[in-house]
């Protein structure tokens, strides 16, 4: 995972706030794609049947889309509610099904209804049964008053 990383901070651009350092950040035109594996790039597979982890068969658009937007310099992190027991067969499954990634963090919270509140702009696109690429539209949202 480490060559997969190694450009990352060459990417990364300092920024300040008020005179001090904040996190740095990707250029506008470098998307952080964090992608959900069970139902959205393979079938969905429960954490209590780990045996079909190995031998689930991506989604071929999802493959094609995700290599794509590999290749054109966005990051591609995994975020899977797999657990950490199965990191291994999750990583060997990736590489062995062809996706092109730099990341993979396990343990997302399982349930959905997810609702992120992050100091950095979030972009959500729900998968609703095919990968193509991103459209933009118009929908309504959920915000902190101002």
């Amino acid at each position: 995972m480490e060559d997969k990383n190694k450009d990352l901070d060459n990417l990364l651009k300092d920024k300040s706030e008020n005179g001090e350092l904040i996190s740095p950040v990707l250029p506008k035109e470098v998307k952080n794609y964090l992608i959900d594996i069970d139902g959205t790039i393979t079938e969905d597979v429960p954490n209590e049947e780990p045996e079909r982890m190995k031998t689930c068969a991506p989604f071929e658009d999802a493959l094609h889309t995700i290599n794509k937007w590999y290749d054109k310099g966005h990051r591609i992190c995994f975020f899977t509610s797999r657990t950490e027991e199965h990191r291994e067969i999750t990583e060997k499954w990736l590489d062995y099904s062809g996706f092109k990634y730099h990341s993979l963090l396990m343990g997302k919270p399982r349930g959905g209804n997810y609702h992120w509140i992050d100091n950095h702009l979030v972009k959500a696109t729900r998968y609703k049964g095919k990968f193509t690429d991103l459209v933009e539209k118009s929908v309504k949202i959920q915000v902190f008053k101002d």
